[in-house]
């Protein structure tokens, strides 16, 4: 198997359900949505060790500011709030009248954006004021995950319940286009490559790539059940989790993607996050009986892979 674990699973305090997931490379932090705890877990990325759980409210979307250090959550309770990671604690909050769900960043243009659970509106912050500056309407009533253009600063969102992606102009800060992903249903993870210029979606065992058109570019099957993944921009690899397997798969230029290796996870396996500097996975996950939370390192062996 080229994906195998690079340490064993480290235990956090019991307190059951992870969502989102993400590493600052450059700092050497993960950051977890641990919704359980109401609190953003922070982890060592090179110990693997828990530093801290700072309280936030019910957290989902988890982004890092690469400037600052910073990091955005977005929460049930309708807030997004920034963390400031070395004092551990709260330094803004926003409420933006909602349950917020993923959350992406523009660095450039300094904006978070946020999507509704289930909902039908993707709220702009202005990070600068920490201020609330438009609420765009969405076309469906579930958007799922979303990724910034850095080049054209447009956003992908994905609507699951009409097997499409809306196309977010940022001047306007309203729905520019939508594109239909027939190969798809239930759309849930999505990604975003600014080097190959291709959009990432996935549903119902399936991920596809469109342009920036959203011209379908190729598929790839994979296992059914992923919920979401995560892109290694240096090496156009996706890591993707759910229904108990983790997978990698290559994006290639102007081709259909590429499943390079499957593994058998824990079941509560459903968000990952890729180090762009050692290349290693992170996953979060809850036992389904509330006795354990962990988080866990693998390592991606690319020789390995068949």
């Amino acid at each position: 198997m080229p994906i195998v674990p690079a340490a064993p699973p480290q235990p956090v305090p019991i307190y059951s359900a992870f969502d989102y997931v993400t590493v600052d490379a450059q700092r050497r932090r993960v950051y977890a949505a641990h919704n359980g705890s109401r609190a953003l877990l922070i982890v060592d990325a090179d110990a693997g060790s828990v530093l801290a759980n700072v309280r936030v409210g019910t957290a989902h979307g988890v982004a890092v500011d690469p400037l600052s250090g910073h990091v955005y959550v977005g929460t049930s309770e309708g807030n997004v709030v920034e963390v400031d990671p070395d004092t551990k604690k709260v330094v803004h909050s926003v409420a933006v009248g909602g349950r917020v769900d993923a959350i992406a960043y523009d660095a450039e243009l300094g904006r978070i954006y946020a999507d509704e659970d289930n909902g039908t509106k993707l709220w702009v912050i202005d990070v600068r004021r920490f201020a609330l500056v438009a609420t765009i309407v969405l076309p469906g009533h579930r958007p799922e995950y979303l990724a910034v253009d850095p080049q054209t600063h447009e956003v992908y969102q994905n609507i699951t319940d009409l097997a499409e992606v809306a196309i977010v102009d940022p001047r306007a800060d309203r729905v520019r286009t939508t594109f239909k992903t027939p190969e798809l249903t239930l759309n849930h993870p999505l990604q975003f490559d600014a080097t190959l210029g291709q959009i990432v979606a996935g549903g119902n065992g399936v991920l596809a790539t469109y342009d920036r058109a959203g011209i379908p570019i190729g598929h790839v099957s994979v296992p059914p059940g992923i919920d979401q993944c995560d892109l290694d921009r240096g090496t156009h690899l996706l890591a993707c989790a759910g229904n108990g397997t983790l997978s990698v798969v290559e994006l290639a230029p102007g081709a259909a993607p590429r499943l390079l290796g499957t593994l058998a996870v824990a079941p509560g396996v459903h968000t990952v996050a890729i180090d762009s500097k050692t290349h290693d996975i992170w996953a979060v996950w809850s036992r389904p009986d509330g006795t354990g939370d962990f988080v866990q390192r693998f390592h991606w062996n690319p020789e390995r892979a068949s």
